[in-house]
């Protein structure tokens, strides 16, 4: 009876969790993340990762072609810098100690379409 209970039980939790970890995600970026799933799938596909960089939490969202700047923000959506992309693939040099010292915490969005 309790393995019942368990079965039963179990699949709420469970998307109990994901929903708290969803609404940890800015609202700009999940409206960033429905603006690009109007567009033709980028190449190569759009993602957005969650970093800590100088004790803050931001976001690298990448960008759709090539030699672009991939936008460093922060949770209001804010362009902080250009990390990476670009012509020479190292950002706008505004930030080049993020690959150094930025942790990475997770990816939030990646377009599987």
């Amino acid at each position: 009876m309790k393995f019942i209970i368990l079965l039963l039980v179990l699949p709420l939790g469970i998307e109990l969790c994901n929903n708290k970890n969803k609404s940890r995600v800015p609202a700009c970026i999940l409206e960033k993340i429905e603006e690009i799933k109007k567009e033709t799938k980028w190449n190569p596909p759009a993602e957005i990762n969650e970093y800590e960089f100088k004790g803050k939490t931001v976001y690298l969202i990448t960008s759709n072609c090539c030699d672009q700047y991939d936008s460093l923000v922060d949770g209001e959506c804010n362009v902080i810098c250009a990390p990476s992309g670009g012509l020479t693939g190292k950002g706008d040099g505004k930030c080049s100690e993020f690959a150094h010292s930025a942790k990475h915490i997770k990816l939030i969005w990646k377009d599987e379409r």
